[in-house]
């Protein structure tokens, strides 16, 4: 819920000081919310930490992609956007094995702490980076400006409001259909079909496989048929595993449903970025 405040701040920080130094302070933040997560003794407490992490993880998406996408060229920004957003899918599938093998012995604090792995190692990582050429150039051109930096922004909106509000409508679909396809998935194969922990687990990581897949297959795919059309035409096929993804009683079955829906989840997400 809180996703779009963080998008928004971060945003503006990151049009006026650059990308790299505002993901690395995001980052940073992000690893003491999650440190202090794992400390959590009561539901008020771990709920206030995890709205912070929504503002976060809300600021830290639009740094990442805009840092990635501007550094690459036109020409392969399809297969690399797949790349890049699947990502997301591998860290997903990590999550779940870690979740399969830590939680069971260490408890659920652990997978917390742990958590903290990646953001140190994206932090390092972020600070031997270069900014791209085009935010200097779009900051050059701010400052050469005789407005204010929020009179720019207005400008935008009264120009592209129509854009601005489809985008929003958008993402918010695009939201629905991978957090919907994902989220409770585990908890739907665990108390409504009855499978252990351990089956809702390889559920997961069948699922995050078949969004690797996808999201890479479709993000070069997008570079012939158009942005558009490839999340249209995943939109749809998704729509139609949908059966398989939720009625069949036998285990094997439900994975492969798992899996073919997710490729068509992450492929229009591979578009996304």
């Amino acid at each position: 819920m809180l996703r779009p405040v963080g998008a928004l701040v971060f945003g503006v920080i990151a049009d006026r000081h650059g990308r790299r130094i505002p993901l690395m302070v995001n980052l940073f933040l992000f690893t003491i919310i999650e440190l202090a997560s794992g400390f959590s003794h009561n539901l008020s407490t771990f709920i206030g930490l995890r709205a912070v992490y929504g503002i976060l993880m809300g600021g830290e998406w639009g740094l990442g992609s805009s840092l990635a996408m501007e550094a690459l060229p036109v020409e392969s920004r399809g297969i690399f956007s797949g790349i890049l957003q699947e990502g997301y899918a591998v860290g997903n599938l990590v999550a779940a094995m870690m979740y399969y093998a830590i939680v069971p012995n260490l408890g659920w604090r652990a997978l917390y702490w742990i958590s903290i792995i990646p953001a140190a190692i994206t932090i390092v990582l972020a600070y031997f980076l270069d900014e791209t050429d085009a935010w200097r150039q779009a900051r050059q051109a701010q400052r050469a400006s005789s407005k204010p930096y929020y009179i720019i922004v207005l400008d935008m909106l009264k120009q592209h409001w129509l854009r601005c509000i489809y985008a929003i409508v958008l993402m918010a679909a695009m939201n629905f259909l991978s957090h919907g396809s994902q989220d409770l998935y585990p908890t739907f194969l665990k108390k409504q079909h009855g499978f252990s922990p351990k089956q809702a687990t390889v559920g997961t990581i069948v699922g995050n496989l078949g969004a690797i897949v996808g999201g890479m297959f479709f993000g070069y795919i997008s570079e012939y048929l158009g942005r558009r059309r490839t999340i249209a035409i995943c939109a749809i096929c998704g729509a139609c595993f949908i059966p398989l993804w939720i009625l069949p009683s036998k285990f094997g079955q439900l994975l492969a449903g798992a899996f073919f829906i997710q490729v068509f989840v992450q492929g229009a997400w591979g578009v996304i970025p």
